[in-house]
């Protein structure tokens, strides 16, 4: 059993290539896009039993804490997760970290977070999920939770009353057939709305687009409603069906909206912009016949806890530390 650091794409790609590491494996393109600054493999001879990346060198800020990042994390057994957490954590100790934050994927537009409790609701589009083991491998190396998040559903989905607000905002779906201009103002209004968010960094717009491409086939552009005020952009809400249980269903039909992304710009919060683009979003998926709605990964501290309003929660996840 060797713990080895990958050096190169190319020694990744020899290891993933292995059919015997298909429980184990993750996309090259992940190590070249998110550029960790090292990435680690515990093997037994040509048996990948647990991975991670580490970034220390551009990441998030928090309380004067220097933090150090795991991520792209995998492992097949507790004994394997305990080598490999305790290497990460050295490594990130030796490169002058003083918090270790993880699962986190370089930084929180990537994929962070870990499934804590459920209420066995199956998982959603783009909803993180993993083992039910791997938050115990994490506490069993001395990390704790840092912050909650949950998943909400509503489960009769109905149209309400628009509430009064202001008459500057005009809302509109997203524009197909102007795609790069509109991911570029969905890019300018989401690092304008969570600069503030917790562990919060920035990421290239080229990321950002890469991403939301991904899952454009996924989309209805009449689920993804951006708001203008005064001619300035505002805000925007991202709901998608849930394409996973479309692939569960006979008729190949979702009927659960998954409202991804709500954002308002600084300028226009408290001004129930927020509420107005979810009445919006609700009324536009009932006519198109979403009978449910998923408000998904909402930090605990979040003021959209309260538009959820009386949606259970379905999901809890957390994101965990350990001081170095």
């Amino acid at each position: 059993m060797r713990l080895i650091a990958l050096e190169s794409l190319a020694d990744h790609a020899a290891l993933a290539a292995d059919p015997v590491n298909a429980a184990t494996r993750m996309p090259a393109d992940d190590l070249r896009w998110h550029a960790p600054d090292e990435h680690w493999a515990l093997v037994d001879g040509r048996v990948l039993l647990a991975r991670c990346s580490v970034w220390w060198r551009s990441v998030a800020h928090l309380d004067g804490q220097r933090i150090g990042a795991i991520g792209h994390y995998a492992a097949v057994d507790a004994a394997s997760a305990d080598r490999l957490l305790e290497r990460a954590c050295a490594r990130l100790r030796q490169a002058g970290c003083t918090l270790a934050v993880g699962p986190l994927d370089g930084n929180t537009w990537r994929r962070y977070r870990l499934v804590t409790t459920s209420t066995g609701e199956p998982p959603f589009a783009l909803e993180p999920h993993n083992p039910e083991e791997w938050p115990r491998h994490f506490e069993a190396a001395g990390f704790h939770v840092l912050a909650g998040y949950r998943s909400a559903m509503v489960s009769n989905l109905q149209a309400e009353p628009e509430r009064p607000t202001s008459d500057r905002f005009s809302i509109r779906a997203l524009n197909p057939a102007r795609l790069a201009a509109e991911l570029h103002l969905l890019y300018r209004l989401s690092t304008a709305s969570f600069r503030d968010n917790f562990l919060y960094s920035p990421i290239p717009e080229a990321e950002f687009t890469r991403h939301y491409t991904s899952v454009l086939p996924a989309i209805d552009a009449s689920l993804v409603l951006v708001a203008d005020a005064d001619g300035e952009p505002a805000g925007f809400v991202f709901g998608l069906p849930d394409a996973l249980e479309a692939r569960r269903a006979p008729d190949g039909r979702s009927r659960t909206l998954v409202v991804k992304t709500l954002a308002v710009a600084p300028p226009y919060r408290g001004q129930g912009l927020a509420r107005l683009l979810i009445d919006r979003l609700t009324a536009a998926a009932v006519q198109l016949g979403y009978t449910r709605a998923i408000h998904a990964l909402m930090h605990d501290g979040n003021v959209s806890q309260h538009i959820s309003g009386s949606a259970r929660t379905i999901r809890r996840y957390a994101l965990l530390a350990r001081p170095l």
